[in-house]
């Protein structure tokens, strides 16, 4: 409009009033035109003409002023402003003042979902602005009809208010400079919605799915239950696992209320996705793979949205959709990129911080993609379905060991590693670690490194699960502190397997119970102390033994039977039964390092028993034969 600086200035108020029915807004403006000049003797100072921009695309203008004909026509049409020239129908003479009414509509032209200008019994969307010439005062006003639920964010512009009839109203008051006003409303009815239903195979299941759109907007329902058809069973087969959502599907259209990068949103607990009207074939793709990639499957922002947006990309192209492109990474946006593990939860950070994390995470996803294949990550995406823990152990006494709940970076980290037998290490320094986490990567490689190396050395005997629980929780220290222990407990394992073997015996089985069982390192340790205490009561019982015994100590042996009990103390002490082997080893020794006295002793009572014998045959003998001699006396007397 023409500038004060040439004399005529144009204060304006503008009042934009919704009407859904007949898909327009009408706008009217209430223009002030003053003639700052000052006639001279010879001169005289008039104007007859103005021009104002409004916005591009209007149409139906009309004005009038009180007591002259004013005309309206556009000036000049462009994609960014329409150059509106009124005609005053009457010279405005030098300091004099004259008021317009100017209307025209803000129509809706139809066509693409992503036009910013739609206006309908469902979605309204379209920018108001300011008029007037600058340093000239002028004011804007808005109004709804009752239903909608209106978003909008500008500077200067009051709460809204609403009547008693529901028509919602803003209002700016007096703006100083009213060109330099712009607001873009967007608004829906929430509850005004038409269901479609619709059944996808996905697998061997059936799932119903819910569309739910605007009543005029059968374009939005009718494309997004064709990719949904389509891109659903596309998605399933991509990413290998079955359907997980276990209550109806809901798809509603949507404006978008967030600040997030995607014009849309998956609420899984309420089973529903929320996609904007104005949403691409990538992002309702997008979404729809977030049936996955929940926060049930990866834990963490940057991982379920980076996966959502490849798988997306692939099934787009699996479906035969052409130029589907998610968020590309562009040198603008790589500068202000932040690590992954920074991201913030959605709404809380700087939009162009939020389009420069989705366009990473897609990258990095793009990245494992390529170096794990889609098998690879196939069984990445099992394990975690299965709830398979890294680090399971190896051998034919090992369990399958679980975890609950999604891995965030570093599980995930642990099982593309573990599942693809890939290095990921160099893409988590460069794209998902912060600086203070770059220190961990390399605790985490000696870490496994060393345990690797400690179950080698383990061989038969499985490492405990608290091992692996560490290693997993990425508790380095405490890795650490748990190998110390089990290089220790496998010393003493190979000092007792060494006793054992000299000593001719077999270990049991109690030490390696106690080494893989939750009582732990010190408990396999004291238990080695048993066992060796054990097998020095099974050698110096064997050390007692005479090869080659006299005849003393064979007497002394005579009903016994040691070299049983030494049997028996190393059955024992293999089954594991050490109080029986030590009992047993330490009656066989004192068999045979009591035998020589025995045997003495025995030969002693034999010796006496002997003399006993003889010296009574003896005394019986002397009695008969004095009887006899005492017999034939008294016969001779008696003759």
């Amino acid at each position: 409009i023409a500038a004060a600086a040439t004399g005529l200035t144009m204060s304006a108020d503008a009042r934009y009033v919704v009407d859904p029915a007949k898909h327009r807004v009408r706008v009217a403006v209430g223009l002030s035109a003053t003639n700052h000049r000052t006639d001279t003797k010879t001169r005289r100072f008039y104007y007859d003409r103005t021009y104002l921009a409004v916005q591009p695309g209007t149409s139906n203008f009309k004005i009038k002023s009180s007591g002259v004909s004013p005309t309206v026509r556009a000036q000049r049409r462009t994609s960014t402003y329409t150059l509106l020239r009124i005609d005053f129908g009457k010279q405005l003479a030098a300091g004099a003042t004259r008021r317009f009414s100017l209307t025209f509509d803000i129509k809706d032209p139809g066509g693409a979902p992503t036009r910013t200008t739609r206006i309908g019994a469902s979605l309204v969307s379209f920018a108001a602005w300011g008029f007037g010439s600058g340093g000239s005062p002028g004011s804007v006003s808005v109004q709804f009809p009752a239903g909608f639920s209106v978003d909008v964010d500008a500077p200067h512009l009051g709460k809204p208010v609403t009547d008693s009839a529901g028509t919602v109203s803003f209002t700016t008051g007096r703006l100083a400079n009213p060109l330099a006003f712009f607001a873009y409303f967007v608004a829906d009815r929430p509850n005004a919605y038409k269901e479609t239903k619709i059944q996808v195979t996905i697998g061997d299941r059936t799932v119903p799915i819910t569309i739910r759109a605007w009543p005029d907007d059968p374009a939005w329902a009718k494309r997004v239950a064709r990719l949904l058809k389509r891109g659903l069973p596309a998605l399933a087969a991509d990413i290998g696992l079955p359907w997980t959502v276990e209550r109806p599907l809901v798809v509603s259209e949507a404006i978008s209320r967030t600040a997030t990068g995607f014009a849309g949103r998956y609420n899984p607990p309420a089973g529903e996705i929320e996609i904007a009207y104005y949403a691409t074939t990538f992002v309702i793709l997008h979404e729809a793979a977030h049936a996955w990639f929940d926060g049930r499957l990866l834990a963490d922002r940057w991982a379920s949205e980076g996966f959502a947006s490849y798988y997306a990309q692939r099934a787009a192209k699996k479906i035969g959709e052409k130029k589907v492109k998610g968020d590309v990474l562009t040198p603008a946006l790589e500068k202000i990129r932040i690590p992954l593990n920074a991201w913030r939860p959605p709404g809380e950070g700087p939009t162009k911080v939020e389009d420069a994390e989705y366009a990473a995470a897609l990258k990095v996803a793009t990245l494992i993609g390529e170096r794990a294949g889609a098998k690879g990550l196939t069984a990445v995406w099992q394990a975690i379905h299965q709830q398979r823990a890294a680090y399971q152990p190896t051998g034919p006494g090992a369990n399958l060991e679980t975890v609950a709940g999604a891995p965030d970076w570093r599980g995930f980290l642990d099982l593309l590693e573990e599942r693809t037998v890939t290095d990921y290490g160099d893409l988590w320094g460069a794209w998902v670690i912060r600086p203070s986490e770059a220190h961990l990567l390399d605790e985490r490689a000696a870490a496994r490194q060393r345990y690797e190396s400690t179950a080698q050395r383990a061989d038969s005997w499985l490492l405990p699960r608290s091992v692996r629980d560490a290693l997993r929780a990425w508790q380095f220290d405490q890795v650490a502190g748990l190998l110390d222990s089990a290089t220790t407990s496998l010393a003493d394992r190979e000092t007792v397997a060494a006793a054992a073997r000299d000593a001719g015996l077999t270990p049991p089985s109690t030490m390696a119970t106690a080494f893989e069982g939750p009582r732990g390192f010190a408990a396999a340790s004291a238990e080695a102390e048993v066992e060796l205490a054990a097998i020095g009561a099974y050698r110096e019982a064997a050390a007692a033994r005479q090869p080659d015994p006299d005849l003393v100590v064979q007497v002394g042996l005579w009903n016994s039977d040691p070299l049983g009990a030494l049997r028996k103390a190393s059955d024992a002490f293999a089954d594991g039964d050490l109080a029986t082997a030590v009992q047993s080893a330490a009656y066989a020794r004192k068999i045979w390092m009591t035998a020589a006295e025995v045997g003495r002793n025995r030969i002693l009572a034999v010796g006496a028993s002997l003399s006993a014998v003889l010296l009574a045959t003896w005394l019986v003998l002397r009695w008969l034969r004095d009887r006899s001699i005492r017999r034939r006396s008294f016969v001779t007397g008696r003759g």
